[in-house]
């Protein structure tokens, strides 16, 4: 493996659903939340729809990868990584059978090919499943089952995964060359963010929102209508069976009164998702606008400033 690859990888761094009547809970109402009022922010570049490329680092090269190994995600199962411990993808535009990179140019740049001169097969990796193909400038390309293997600027260390679902079109590689994919989730759910902590995500992993202009009580109240739903899409009710360490009280659905759709809450918070997050893992929401925060087990916004 080239040591620039190395060195800039390293540098880069009790209760039932509710039924709504005129009040949402009978004991006593918690604080609410900041009301402080932001400007609304739009979504960021939600490009990278044919290559998932996103701001690319001009200076990242393509390398090699050492000694492969295997490394387990929580969510994941097993993924393949370089000696570094950074996790590799494979393209749903490539072709495995004849193998065939179609990323090139300004994709190359967000993920780099992983050479394939120096890549030996560790533990957990088939040997026999380790490939070559020519790419358009010359070089060779790892490919693992065919599959040509890259990595992605924006892991920085060692079981990152950032790349994971990108455009819809960029997965982990297994040890077998298939694409990796979360294991089913319930309707919502948890997952452990590295800077949130804890935090609702739905059954597509997406992560869950709340808006600190809505109001929960006496009765949920959205304060997002028209154009604001584009961009913050409602919950659509999820039946409590169907969820996992989300709290249980005042868990409950209302009639949205703009447009007779029901959405979800939690202890009576509506919550939404954000068109500007295009992968699992994604918080592109988080403080936009001031206003807009990830949600906890509990229904409490994540970071939001105390009132």
């Amino acid at each position: 493996m080239k040591t620039s690859w190395r060195t800039a990888s390293l540098v880069v761094s009790a209760a039932a659903v509710l039924t709504l009547t005129t009040a949402c809970g009978q004991d006593t109402a918690p604080p609410a939340s900041s009301q402080n009022v932001g400007a609304s922010a739009a979504p960021g570049d939600l490009g990278g729809i044919d290559t998932g490329a996103g701001t690319a680092s001009p200076e990242a090269p393509a390398g090699g990868v050492g000694t492969l190994g295997v490394a387990t995600n929580a969510e994941l199962g097993e993924l393949v990584t370089d000696e570094l411990g950074l996790t590799l993808y494979r393209f749903d535009q490539d072709t495995a059978q004849p193998p065939k990179s179609n990323c090139d140019g300004d994709c190359a740049k967000t993920w780099p090919p992983v050479l394939a001169d120096d890549a030996k097969a560790g533990k957990g990796i088939d040997a026999s499943l380790l490939g070559e193909v020519t790419r358009a400038d010359g070089t060779k390309q790892l490919t693992v089952d065919g599959w040509p293997a890259y990595r992605y600027v924006k892991d920085v260390n060692a079981g990152d995964v950032k790349g994971q679902g990108v455009g819809g079109k960029w997965f982990g590689l297994t040890p077998e060359g298939k694409k990796a994919q979360a294991a089913d989730l319930p309707g919502l759910s948890t997952r452990k963010d590295p800077e949130l902590g804890e935090i609702v995500v739905d059954k597509d992993g997406m992560t869950v929102y709340r808006f600190t202009k809505d109001e929960a009580w006496p009765k949920p109240v959205s304060a997002c209508t028209g154009a604001c739903l584009e961009k913050w899409p409602v919950v659509a009710p999820v039946d409590i069976n169907d969820t996992k360490g989300i709290e249980k009280k005042n868990y409950m659905k209302f009639t949205r009164p703009d447009n007779g759709a029901e959405q979800q809450t939690i202890y009576c918070w509506p919550i939404y998702t954000f068109a500007g997050d295009k992968a699992p893992g994604d918080t592109n929401g988080q403080g936009v606008g001031g206003t807009w925060y990830a949600v906890r087990p509990d229904g409490k916004p994540v970071g939001a400033p105390e009132k």
